[in-house]
């Protein structure tokens, strides 16, 4: 041993020829004389010649000890050293038994498990034993000791599986094939954890092995998440660990559908903690798109878990008890809700007023929540439906009202018991005064919301006090009375707010947080797999869809897996039939993941055995010392021959030219080779440049790359720059090419896009540049230049242009569109305009639908820029109507030919510029004398 290290000789006799070395130095130390050099003239010669005889002289003694450790190096690499040695210290008495768990906490360190079974099954070998290999994630064992060629033709197809191990039948085959005739050895490569019967040692104990080895990893890489929660400020996840004897802090990482890391976190294992928590904070829209968490720099099966409809936007029904009034809107129970979920959910409404009809066919739609506004007495048939859907996970949400106020006390649909009537807050007949919210307590989805110090409730329905009515409240007034309540029934859950949907009680649903009560609310639901009257109580099936490999990565490879038995309150767990991964379809699956709910990993037991031996799986290698001596050896063959060159004067008679020579060749290669230098002026930005973008106006333009359409618009915007430069105050500079790759966009107020179908389609890259421009206020007129009249039309035909065009919007986050409205600000921007016609008229002006010009309001946040559009679309090919030449001459004709039609296409220019510059401010009603005075009205 030295330094802890095996280390012994492969062929030790070869040693006895060190023996030698005394000799091999006197050999040594003899040296031939140096060659003197000697002028020609031949007296010298013979005078030379004359000489006495002269013994060789001696080689100075560090060449020869350089020699002697020369020949030392090479008897050594003969003799083969070798360091940690492998010693062939299997039981004789009988085969060798390979017990091999092939679970998912292998997949990392798999090749070292390979390893370590190969050098036994050679151990056996080479003393002619027969090998018998279980593995332990296997459907099938047959522990009959086979030759050992056959041992390694098994654990050649070998490989780790996504389940956890079953060490009980593969005992129990090992068990049966040695009942008459006990293994020599037992070797157990283990994943160190523990299986669910914790027998394993005691097993392997009592079927009486000569020899029990357990070898074993130290557990680092064993590590798994096992549950996730959706809440209300972010993904929160649990994870455990096999090796817990230290602090480790884990990177959780979420992905989205096409495996793109989105979000991220990180979970904190404290000292001798084999389970922690993490949270993944993340945007409610973005966590809708999470697909699977995984554990970054761990893949296994048990570090990824999967994540199904259930985390994706919830399907919510709507149900009111009465009938909507579209005139008084406002008013209506399902408007502040409809407006507070629809951008995070999608929202169903019965066809029928009759609740009989309405209530089952919204139950077979499969909703995630069922949400009634003001609806007390329910149709007596209804009542079993919903509780079944309930109980099946469904989520109910109540609003108090008249109706409700009025029911019945033992109504089963409410959370807790009510009284009857409703209380007045405030008023002539009432002492108190309208309430504020309190503070919310920690058990809430709402903690950890700011309590608003607007929000009064003047009316409220009252909950009896009972002994779990603390337990069951979300949120209260300040005087304690509750404000929502919620109870649990089967996996589903009954929510109720006491108070009405609409500002009739409360301007609770007027805030915005009343919005954020209902999204977190919402959030808490289920998701898929939600049945309805006829499903509740059945089992249905789904087909294995997409599974997880052992290495964590979902594949479409199902192998042998069999549908999986969904039943009604039951979980699902993994078994080798149902590995996990995703069951169902395209239309939605259901995850199945590796652990259950807080599962938690344990090491095995090895002192419960008896006799045995433990390893680590991760020991020192074998390794010889023999090519590195020979290397040596010749190493110091090579400092031998140039010393003795070097002694005997060759190097001398070197010439000068040959060194000058070596000295330009070295000049010149390093002047060949070394890169020019670069200035930081080289590199600087063109600081003009950017101040006169900045300075002055310009008109932009997105280069296409086909050179007729670029030159058409340069000579377009040239034309309505002159144009404004004519008419206006506005003086812009000389129009820009921009290549939308590598330009700077934000320098322009307004981008004309000349839309054509042989132009490369942008890259992805690209259109995220415009969309951050277009969010940040600048704006896109696209121009398919084709008078196509209807945006998206599927019938007679839609132009190549038009079709790119929906091709690059398919990759916008656009807002709803419409032609410009009669009194828009871009009518009356500078001129006044009814229509925006091109080099073609008839094609209307696509911009951002103005919801406060509907009927019905919207609850939208105003845009940013005075209410500027960040997108426009036309197909009345602009630069064709503005293109001039150098003389200021039109370059293409109208269609139909008319001056005038050029002339309103200038104008709709001007408009649309003063509208980019000036933003919303025509609008206001301070204008409307000075219009109407132009019109002559």
């Amino acid at each position: 041993m030295i330094g802890g290290l095996a280390f012994a000789f492969a062929n030790p006799a070869i040693l006895a020829a060190l023996a030698a070395l005394p000799v091999i130095w006197w050999l040594l130390r003899m040296m031939p004389p140096r060659p003197a050099a000697e002028v020609f003239p031949p007296l010298r010669i013979l005078a030379s010649v004359m000489k006495r005889e002269e013994t060789p002289s001696k080689s100075p003694w560090w060449l020869t000890l350089l020699r002697m450790l020369m020949a030392a190096a090479v008897i050594f690499a003969i003799a083969d050293p070798v360091f940690n040695p492998r010693s062939n210290t299997l039981a004789s008495s009988g085969p060798l038994a390979l017990l091999i768990d092939n679970s998912w906490a292998t997949a990392p360190d798999w090749e070292r498990r390979v390893e370590a079974a190969s050098g036994l099954i050679d151990d056996a070998e080479a003393r002619d034993l027969a090998v018998s290999v279980l593995f332990t994630g296997d459907r099938q064992h047959d522990a009959t000791p086979a030759s050992a060629a056959a041992a390694r033709t098994r654990l050649a197809a070998a490989s780790p599986v996504p389940l956890p191990t079953d060490r009980r039948s593969a005992l129990a085959a090992l068990r049966t094939a040695f009942d008459a005739f006990p293994p020599g050895t037992i070797a157990f490569l283990t994943d160190g954890i523990e299986s669910a019967d914790q027998k394993t040692m005691t097993a392997l104990n009592e079927i009486g092995a000569a020899e029990l080895r357990v070898i074993e990893a130290d557990g680092g890489q064993a590590v798994a998440l096992t549950s996730t929660s959706n809440e209300s400020s972010g993904m929160s996840v649990t994870a455990t660990r096999l090796k817990t004897d230290d602090r480790r802090s884990l990177s959780i990482v979420a992905y989205d559908a096409r495996g793109r890391a989105i979000a991220d976190g990180t979970i904190d294992f404290s000292p001798g903690a084999a389970g922690a928590k993490g949270t993944i904070e993340a945007p409610f829209e973005l966590r809708n798109d999470f697909a699977r968490l995984g554990i970054e720099g761990a893949a296994s099966a048990g570090a990824t878990h999967l994540l199904d409809d259930g985390f994706r936007r919830r399907r919510v029904a709507l149900l009111s008890g009465e009938a909507r009034d579209l005139s008084q809107p406002l008013l209506s129970p399902l408007y502040y809700i409809n407006r507070a979920l629809a951008p995070y959910a999608d929202l169903i409404e019965p066809r029928e007023t009759d609740l009989a009809v309405a209530i089952p066919e919204l139950l077979e739609q499969r909703p995630s929540v069922l949400i009634m506004a003001d609806i007390g007495r329910l149709p007596e048939e209804t009542y079993p439906l919903l509780a079944k859907w309930i109980e099946s996970g469904g989520m109910l949400i109540r609003f108090a009202g008249p109706r409700l106020a009025a029911a019945p006390a033992d109504d089963p649909l409410v959370p807790v018991t009510l009284r009857q009537g409703e209380r007045a807050l405030g008023g002539a007949l009432s002492w108190s005064e309208p309430q504020p919210l309190a503070d919310y307590p920690a058990n809430s989805p709402f903690a950890g919301m700011a309590r608003p110090s607007d929000i009064l409730v003047k009316r409220q329905v009252l909950a009896e006090p009972t002994a779990d009515l603390v337990e069951r409240t979300w949120a209260s007034l300040a005087d304690g009375t509750p404000l929502v309540t919620t109870a649990a029934s089967g996996t589903g859950r009954i929510v109720l707010f006491h108070v009405s949907a609409e500002a009739t009680w409360s301007n609770l649903p007027i805030s915005g947080h009343f919005v954020e009560m209902l999204r977190r609310s919402v959030q808490l639901s289920r998701s898929g797999g939600v049945a309805g009257e006829s499903k509740a109580a059945q089992a249905h099936t789904l087909a294995p869809f997409r599974l997880l490999n052992a290495d964590g990565v979902l594949v479409a490879e199902t192998g042998n897996a069999r549908p999986l038995e969904m039943e009604p309150g039951k979980t699902p767990a993994t078994t080798p039939d149902n590995p996990p991964g995703l069951y169902g379809s395209e239309d939605g699956f259901t995850a199945l993941n590796l652990l259950p709910r807080d599962a938690e990993l344990k090491r095995i037991d090895t002192t419960l055995a008896g006799s045995h031996t433990v390893e680590r799986l991760v020991r020192a290698e074998s390794w010889s010392l023999k090519p590195a001596l020979l290397t040596l050896a010749l190493l110091l063959l090579i400092a031998d021959a140039v010393i003795v060159l070097f002694m005997g004067g060759a190097f001398s008679r070197l010439r000068m030219a040959r060194s000058a020579s070596v000295l330009v060749f070295a000049v010149v290669a390093i002047a060949l080779f070394t890169p020019p230098q670069a200035f930081a002026d080289d590199t600087r930005p063109d600081d003009e440049r950017i101040l006169e973008r900045l300075d002055t106006t310009h008109l932009a333009y997105v280069v296409t790359g086909e050179d007729d359409v670029d030159r058409l618009s340069e000579s377009g915007l040239r034309g309505l720059t002159d144009f404004l430069t004519y008419r206006t105050t506005l003086e812009p500079g000389a129009p820009v090419g921009l290549d939308i790759m590598r330009d700077e966009l934000s320098f322009y107020p307004i981008i004309y896009w000349p839309v054509s179908a042989g132009a490369p389609m942008p890259s992805p890259q690209a259109v995220s540049r415009i969309d951050a421009y277009m969010r940040a206020g600048g704006t896109v007129l696209f121009d398919t230049r084709d008078q196509f009249s209807s945006l998206g039309a599927t019938s007679g035909g839609t132009s190549p242009n038009t079709e790119r065009l929906q091709a690059i919007l398919a990759n916008l986050d656009i807002p709803p569109l419409e032609p410009v409205p009669a009194d828009h600000v871009l009518t009356k921007a500078f001129y006044l305009l009814t229509n925006f016609p091109g080099r073609y008229t008839g094609g209307p002006l696509w911009i951002e639908a103005q919801f406060e010009n509907r009927d019905e309001p919207s609850n939208r946040p105003a845009r940013s820029g005075d209410g500027v559009t960040p997108i426009m679309i036309t197909g009345n090919d602009f630069a064709g109507a503005w293109a001039v030449d150098a003389n200021g001459a039109a370059l293409l004709p109208t269609v139909p030919p008319d001056e005038m039609q050029r002339e309103f296409a200038f104008r709709s220019g001007v408009n649309i510029m003063m509208y980019m510059l000036t933003g919303n401010y025509k609008a206001d009603q301070v204008h409307v004398p000075a219009l109407l005075e132009r019109l002559g009205q």
